[in-house]
């Protein structure tokens, strides 16, 4: 089963994300977090306990005490979160939101609403 974390400052975005998963039976491991912070400490607890890394973190572009960017360009720096699959998601559908996230160091752009069961099978391919 994978494991997904999912930052975004809208609580609504994070129950939506979870309620889809409840709703759909997506078999994922989803850790959802309020905070770049939140989630970054969660990454270190994980490696200091052996833990594998997440299959994806998906973080919200724009937030207002965190930035998406920021997190992804902060991971692609550390080299235990390097490899890790990072993606970055916005309501936007502007060229510019989806080049910024590229040109930070995000494998993919994703739009809200999020798909979670297309999330899911792309990861296992």
């Amino acid at each position: 089963m994978p494991t997904l974390f999912y930052v975004d400052d809208s609580r609504d975005d994070l129950f939506y994300l979870e309620y889809i998963s409840r709703k759909q039976q997506i078999e994922v491991d989803l850790f959802c977090f309020s905070t770049a912070d939140m989630a970054l400490e969660a990454l270190e607890a994980r490696a200091a306990e052996g833990k594998a890394v997440p299959d994806l973190l998906i973080t919200d572009l724009y937030m207002p005490l965190d930035s998406g960017t920021g997190l992804v360009m902060s991971l692609r720096r550390d080299v235990r979160f390097k490899a890790m699959r990072l993606a970055i998601c916005s309501g936007s559908d502007a060229d510019e939101d989806r080049a910024r996230a590229l040109e930070a160091g995000a494998d993919f752009y994703l739009e809200k609403p999020l798909d979670l069961a297309a999330i899911i099978l792309n990861l296992e391919v």
